[in-house]
């Protein structure tokens, strides 16, 4: 085990004790995949269960089948309303119902389709019926209904269900359309489907004025004109205007203002209501809300980009907020990367008609569907990862190439079965930045806003136009002049640099710039600075304690049938290493686990513990809560284990530049049909096999297409590897534990 006295942010402290060899990763992005897994073990980039719509987005019961809630339910079959989730229009085609419902138009034979269209003529009939015929008549009708269509028995509590809409604005043409033909029912979303029912306002309003009263002064209040009128019938009696008064003020109260008017000239006196110039709408429902919960999932595939940097675009793109987007986990720049997202408010449709524009700054969708939540950050199962690590030598610099082979599988090997630590990678705290995200963080849990954002905006060696916007920012305070300087493509920059310009450069704009981005975006700086604290507190346990599990360390029990994974756990799961077991050896070094800073944690009883305390001393913070309550942010902590091991690991290792080749085909292959690639002629991984290329030019496939690289003619040796990983492990640390250096 070896150890630099100065710990980096990624310190050199192994776990394994083989020699390892010299190499370089992502010379080109190609040579550095990641390809999501989702919490059903499946790549992303694989047709899942998650990518079929569930049950609750799409309704089609059968006839006759049992409602389990209060509302029964009547829903016929509605196929043509799939269209859109379930297939694109073909040639000649404009989307059939997609492109007519869009259209402001009230026809509802059109909207619909006559199909619908009929059975809800026949849904508002009964409707009409039951409040004008007799109970016997009603239910004669009823029982008739129930043997041809398999409705159920109480009429008052049916719905009928209209059938999917997957496209916001196509709801909200529904809406319309069936409001201003049937002004007695009320439309209700549940998900992406629209149902209707009779509306009680209208019932109770129809009790006190005229139903064909009613019906106009409900399609009055749907054409949401300012300060236009409605005036109802000539009404003599003041007790009776008191209460339609009362009922318009409860019910419409924010919208409307009613007043008595007296005709002298007729003696007659009427209630005249006003549309509201600047109404505020009624209290929000539950079903209000879901009108607005349209979420759509895809499959983002980008190249050489920031997974927030791509988020930004994107929303700038679609007129959406960065926040709209919600992810399971952030991907590295330098690489091809496919991920899982969903974004809030925009429909697949609409999503798709962006997808050419994204494919210009090396964006790509693809499985673009509608689903009924966002997503939450750690919600899959890791990542696989398809690599080649080039110019391969001994770190003696000198070795025949059959002794690297042997070195290289040795290194696997030991990583294989011991796994490595797990530190988190140097891309969490800006590789190659002049200021890493762990110095900000630092200041952003300190509460020294000015400070943060000076630190955000220290520009690097160079004249970029970023670095010249930054270090302008800094020399004038001018944020205006540097908003102006910043490229477009810098969304956090630019969020930041418009607050600054709004609210000013003290304390509070500075606070008020932290608030500009969104929360994911806020975190990731104190997160980074705990990362940092994490990777020391690993290196100081392995090299004080050793590899063995000893009294005081924190271990978790029961590690796969409790589900745990190997990136973080909660506390109910912890348990702390008594005497008696670190004798008896019960626990191994594979199920310690480290905490992650934060205010629910706690920390080990033994002078690592007391390591903790010292470091946050040492940085200022030993009375630190954990939380930055200008910037709403919390950081209850967690647990990450020691150790991780990677899993299905294969290797191939190659005489040439062109070792990538072979790879970047099965990248293509294996991204269309989820497989992992494997060694030539076998289906389970083997010991490191030697083969000769030569350099030149190759030709890559993508999944989409294909194009040519081209990798110098040399002879230098290149490795292949393949393995998957748990969430929050990072595939660049596992590579230091197989080469013993930074690669």
């Amino acid at each position: 085990m070896t150890m630099k006295d100065e710990a980096p942010s990624v310190p050199e402290c192994y776990i394994s004790e083989h020699e390892g060899f010299y190499g370089t990763i992502k010379n080109f992005t190609r040579d550095f995949v990641v390809t999501e897994i989702d919490i059903h073990g499946q790549m992303v980039t694989k047709p899942s269960l998650s990518d079929v719509p569930q049950s609750s987005n799409i309704t089609e019961a059968c006839p006759g089948a049992k409602s389990e809630g209060k509302t029964n339910i009547i829903s016929p079959k509605h196929q043509h309303n799939l269209k859109e989730e379930n297939s694109e229009p073909g040639p000649g085609q404009n989307g059939d119902i997609t492109s007519t419902a869009s259209q402001d138009c009230f026809d509802l034979s059109i909207i619909l389709g006559q199909a619908v269209c009929e059975e809800l003529e026949q849904f508002t009939a009964l409707l009409r019926e039951m409040s004008s015929s007799p109970n016997e008549v009603v239910e004669k009708k009823l029982a008739n209904q129930e043997s041809s269509n398999g409705s159920e028995k109480k009429m008052a509590n049916q719905e009928l269900s209209l059938g999917s809409f997957p496209d916001k604005h196509q709801r909200a043409n529904v809406h319309r359309a069936v409001r201003h033909s049937f002004p007695f029912l009320l439309t209700v979303t549940n998900q992406s489907e629209i149902r209707v029912k009779e509306d009680p306002d209208f019932k109770l309003l129809s009790g006190l004025v005229s139903e064909e009263e009613a019906e106009d002064f409900i399609r009055f209040i749907d054409t949401k004109m300012p300060n236009s009128v409605y005036t109802f019938r000539s009404d003599d009696s003041k007790e009776h205007r008191t209460a339609v008064h009362h009922f318009l003020s409860r019910r419409f109260g924010k919208l409307v203002e009613t007043k008595s008017f007296s005709d002298q000239q007729q003696k007659t006196t009427a209630i005249t209501v006003r549309l509201r110039e600047r109404g505020k709408p009624r209290k929000r429902t539950a079903d209000d809300s879901k009108e607005e919960e349209v979420y759509t999932a895809f499959t983002l595939k980008k190249e050489n980009l920031e997974t927030l940097e791509a988020i930004s675009y994107m929303a700038a793109v679609l007129g959406v907020l960065p926040s709209d987007f919600t992810y399971a986990g952030i991907k590295d720049k330098r690489a091809v990367t496919y991920q899982s997202m969903v974004v809030k408010k925009i429909s697949p449709q609409r999503l798709r008609e962006k997808a050419s524009e994204f494919e210009k700054r090396g964006v790509v969708l693809s499985s673009v569907r509608s689903v009924s939540e966002p997503l939450h950050l750690g919600r899959l199962q890791g990542n696989h990862f398809d690599l080649v690590v080039r110019d391969l030598r001994s770190h003696q610099g000198h070795g025949t190439l059959m002794e690297l082979d042997s070195r290289v599988q040795e290194a696997v090997e030991n990583v294989k079965v011991k796994g490595f630590v797990n530190y988190y990678g140097p891309q969490r705290f800006g590789t190659g930045q002049s200021v890493q995200s762990d110095r900000i963080g630092l200041a952003l849990l300190k509460e020294e806003m000015v400070a943060a954002v000076r630190l955000f905006f220290t520009p690097e060696e160079g004249d970029d136009p970023q670095s010249v916007a930054k270090r302008h920012f800094l020399q004038t305070d001018n944020a205006k002049e540097a908003l102006f300087l910043m490229p477009m493509s810098k969304a956090r920059e630019r969020m930041m640099l418009r607050a600054l310009h709004r609210y000013g450069t003290g304390p509070e704009g500075c606070t008020r710039a932290w608030l500009s981005l969104p929360h994911g975006m806020r975190v990731f700086y104190p997160h980074a600075y705990c990362s940092r604290v994490w990777n020391e507190a690993a290196a100081h346990r392995l090299t004080t304690l050793g590899h063995r599990a000893r009294q005081g360390d924190l271990v978790w029990k029961q590690r796969r049938e409790e589900g745990i994974e190997a990136g973080e756990t909660s506390l109910p799961q912890i348990h702390v290493v008594t005497a008696a077991e670190e004798e008896e050896e019960v626990y191994s070094l594979g199920q310690v686990v480290l905490p992650m800073l934060g205010n629910t944690v706690k920390y080990p009883e033994n002078p690592v513990g007391g390591w903790y305390q010292e470091r946050l001393a040492r940085d200022g913070l030993q009375s630190c809560r954990f939380r930055v309550t200008p910037l709403k942010l919390n950081l209850p902590g967690c647990y990450r284990p020691l150790l991780a091991i990677p899993h299905s690991l294969t290797y191939r290792l190659e005489q040439g530049q062109r070792a990538g080749e072979r790879q970047q085909e099965w990248n293509g292959k294996s991204q269309a049909s989820g497989a992992v690639p494997q060694h030539p002629d076998t289906d389970t991984p083997r010991p490191g096999g030697l083969e000769r290329q030569r350099g030149g030019e190759s030709v890559q496939g993508n999944g989409e297409g294909e194009s040519t690289v081209k990798y110098p003619d040399t002879d230098t040796p290149s490795l292949t590897l393949n393995f998957d990983l748990d969430s929050s492990c990072y595939a660049t640390v596992c590579l230091r534990e197989v080469m013993k250096c930074d690669p």
